[in-house]
Parts: structure tokens; sequence; C-alpha cells
């Protein structure tokens, strides 16, 4: 019985990585390797961002060995999103999308870089709500996956028991594998595809996280901020007329050092943040207008 029911989930599970086969395509690179993409729509696919090369153009190896050009229809660095729009549409299925659950079976699949397919086995180690990256991008849910992953699966599909899209896999600090939630692709394809970026808001500062000096903690109200190590030309920071040096304490009420809330706060283009700040001994508040950010 027990044998029975192993073959059973052994070939469930070798059933699911065939049909979705078809979805999955290699991203050659120029030095041999590859990475993996996620087939969205039959002429769209959809990888991981902060591993693809800045180029126009690439090569994909699809399912089956047959090769074919992709251009890039957009890249967003803050939600981790490049989409290419292929020179055909390939025959794939559309996909159903899924929902996360911690502890729940998961499967991260990958191109092989020969038109093949990797499978890894794992569970959904966390399922949380959404969060904010540290680049200013909203992810709808905060995903993880308890299994390894070879550079070259980044950016495959993530599929649960039934075969349903979870989202697609990259690496987040210490090589922990995330999931790039199927929500997230759904909201932001469109708006690549349109634009080719997501907009999103500047201030045009480079800010390193440093202590209160002593003599202010009482006035500053905190241990800690961040101060300013740079500014860029022209930038919203520049005309509000922040300087090297200035520690900024808070951002619309945000602590600075929480960098990543702070992205968060700067998200909305237009916006006016207020920023509390210690200048000269003296703590201020000046006003700065968000910008988008300038393309790359």
């Amino acid at each position: 019985m027990t044998s029975q029911l192993l073959e059973q989930f052994s070939s469930a599970l070798a059933e699911r990585v065939s049909a979705a086969q078809a979805s999955i395509a290699a991203i050659r690179l120029h030095d041999g390797r590859h990475l993996s993409a996620t087939l969205w729509q039959p002429d769209l696919a959809v990888a991981s961002e902060q591993s693809l090369p800045r180029r126009e153009e690439f090569e994909l190896v699809a399912a089956g060995g047959a090769t074919l050009k992709a251009k890039l229809a957009g890249r967003d660095s803050g939600t981790n999103l490049a989409l290419l729009r292929l020179e055909r549409a390939l025959d794939a299925p559309a996909w159903t999308s899924g929902e996360a659950v911690a502890g729940a079976l998961a499967l991260a699949l990958g191109a092989d870089g020969t038109g093949g397919v990797r499978a890894r086995l794992g569970i959904v180690n966390a399922a949380g709500g959404e969060w904010s990256s540290s680049a200013g991008g909203r992810l709808d849910r905060y995903i993880t996956l308890d299994l390894a992953l070879a550079r070259a699966e980044e950016g495959g599909p993530v599929v649960d028991a039934a075969g349903r899209l979870l989202g697609i896999s990259t690496f987040g600090p210490r090589r922990r594998v995330l999931v790039i939630p199927a929500a997230t692709i759904a909201r932001v394809a469109p708006q690549l595809l349109a634009e080719g970026r997501i907009a999103r808001g500047w201030l045009g500062v480079g800010l390193q996280p440093v202590a209160v000096p002593d003599a202010l903690k009482g006035e500053a109200g905190q241990p800690g901020g961040a101060m300013v190590m740079s500014i860029a030309a022209d930038s919203p920071a520049a005309k509000a007329g922040i300087v090297a040096g200035d520690i900024v304490l808070s951002v619309n009420g945000t602590p600075a050092y929480r960098l990543r809330r702070v992205a968060a706060a700067l998200a909305e283009v237009g916006r006016t943040a207020e920023l509390r700040l210690i200048r000269g001994g003296a703590v201020l508040s000046v006003q700065a207008t968000v910008e988008a950010r300038p393309a790359a």
C-alpha cells in the first residue's frame, strides 16, 4: 500500500512538471550560461530582472529545443520583473493562479538550457501579506520557499501541488528563494508592456544609517537616523536644499533608518515628503516634492 502511494505521488509530481514544461524557456547568456524564463502569455515571457543583462535583445531556447529571438518590453527593479516579447507566439497552456500556504508543497521549475526542464520539490516556508522591496516596489505577497535553487533556474515558474502558478522564483538576501507572486506579475506586466518601466517616487539621496549624536538624542526623540551621503543633481532633494552630511530622522513620520519603509513612503510620484533632519546641531524640517525616478 505504501509503495503504491509513493508511486502515485511520484507520478503526480512528474505530470505537473511535464504539463508546465511548455511554459519554460532558457535565456541564453554570452558566457554559455543561461537563466530561466516563464511564458506568461503566448508571446510574452517574464524573468527575474536582477540577473538579466542590460540588453535589448535575447535568444531563448523553448521547450523541445527550438530557438527564437525576444526583445525587452520592460523591466522593473522594484518588483524584480523583466518582460520579454517573443518574435512569435508559442503553444503553451494558460496558467491558473494558486494561493501560497505555509507548509504546502511547491515545485520550483527551471530550464536546463537545451529545451528540457529542471524541477525541485520543497515547501512554502512563509506566506505573508503585501510588502515593499528595498527598491520601492510593492509585492502582493511575501512568499519564501524551503529549497535550494541553481542560478540557471531563477525566473522559472513555481507551482503548487495542483499545478497552479504561485509566481516565478528569484533570489533574496543570502540566496533565500523568494517567489514573485502571480498577482504581482498580472498587475505589473501590462504597465511594462505599455510604458517599458514603472514610474516610482524618488528624492535623489543616498542614505546610510547612523546613530544620532548623544547631545541631540533627547530633541530628536530617537537613537538613529540616516546620513545623506550623496545627492543627485537637479533631484527633489537638491531642489529642497538638502545637503550632504544632513542626518535625516524621519520621512513623513517614518524613521529614516528603516530604509525599506522609507522607500515605500516615497513610492507615490507628486507626493510632498516632509523630512525631519539634523543640520549643524539643530533639528529642522524640510519639504520636498517626490518626482519620478529617471530612467536608467
